[in-house]
């Protein structure tokens, strides 16, 4: 399959650019990077030297004349919307690792985003990556939405309690961590060394844009509150619910959390809470739960690499669905220890 990496500069492109280099039906033929547009792969990303040692980035715009079969999208908000419609069009498969077919509602776009979306009559077409969740209608997909990281991590955690009516639909609270590459490239005051190590910071209080789309998956109404800490990588959720059950206790909470993921090769149900570290280099995400009976809360915990399980490894396996392809293929069954 010849493949278009748009946006391959960025962290999450980087991402897709080093997994596909060992997807043995992925070829990839052009890589964009909008202001390192003539710069070699290897010069602009060292660690991806000797995959791609002659590759130099494109101009976005060569998506759109370069004969593909797929393009994998990661660019800013807003952006993908420029590309899809006449990808589309011309019968090329996306992957957009980006908000912008994510939410189903356009109203959603204008409210949380602060701009109506341009082609809203692809809301209805496209299909959410979450292969977890979303399994059954992805193959044949031409429009894959892959998720955000911090409705990934929330979903599988709290989604199968939500399914079956463990938990409240409603007071739910959502605590994350997420290593700053979750900010991107580009460089802020809040993500210069000297104020963001040895500190951790909340932001998007209240209004944070991955809370629609938590709320869409899972059906439920939560606070969502995200962490910034001094990690490279990594995310961790915490999540709060009230239990519809006195007599639920961890271990039937366990169960439903086995039983859910007992055919998903990425999803790994431990009776620990997950740290961190777990997955970090994988294309996993651990998964647990508590319930506290003395106050009638469930906790659900999840931890994933936001790099990978949460945007390019995602994309790829949810690629790998769409295309009736093994779902693994290409994908790190393993994380990084120590």
């Amino acid at each position: 399959m010849r493949v278009g990496v748009v946006g391959a500069s960025g962290y999450a492109g980087a991402e897709l650019l080093r997994l596909m280099s060992s997807h043995p039906e992925l070829d990839v033929v052009l890589a964009t990077g909008e202001s390192s547009s003539g710069r070699r792969i290897g010069d602009m990303v060292p660690a991806l030297a000797a995959v791609y040692p002659d590759m130099v980035f494109a101009p976005t715009s060569s998506v759109l004349v370069e004969q593909l079969d797929v393009v994998f999208l990661a660019l800013p908000h807003g952006e993908s919307q420029r590309y899809v419609p006449a990808l589309l069009q011309s019968g090329v498969q996306v992957v957009d690792l980006g908000a912008d077919y994510r939410l189903k509602d356009p109203q959603s776009y204008l409210h949380w985003y602060g701009q109506a979306h341009s082609s809203p009559e692809l809301l209805g077409k496209s299909v959410y990556g979450l292969v977890e969740r979303h399994r059954r209608e992805l193959p044949g997909a031409q429009l894959i939405a892959a998720p955000g990281c911090y409705p990934t991590a929330a979903s599988l955690a709290l989604g199968p309690l939500l399914d079956h009516a463990l938990v409240e639909p409603s007071r739910i609270v959502v605590n994350a961590l997420s290593g700053v590459s979750g900010a991107g490239r580009a460089t802020s005051d809040r993500l210069h060394f000297s104020r963001l190590a040895s500190n951790a910071e909340a932001y998007g209080i209240s209004f944070h844009r991955h809370t629609p789309e938590i709320e869409q998956e899972v059906s439920a109404q939560l606070l969502f509150t995200p962490h910034l800490v001094p990690v490279a990588r990594g995310m961790l959720v915490s999540a709060y619910a009230r239990s519809l059950d006195p007599n639920l206790n961890t271990e039937v909470a366990l169960e439903v959390l086995r039983t859910t993921y007992a055919s998903d090769p990425f999803v790994v149900v431990v009776e620990e809470p997950p740290t961190m570290k777990d997955p970090v280099g994988s294309n996993l995400c651990f998964v647990s739960v508590r319930v506290d009976q003395r106050t009638g809360w469930v906790i659900a915990m999840s931890s994933l690499d936001n790099l990978i399980k949460g945007a390019a490894g995602q994309a790829i396996q949810a690629w790998n669905v769409a295309s009736g392809r093994d779902e693994v293929l290409g994908l790190p069954l393993s994380g990084v220890t120590p």
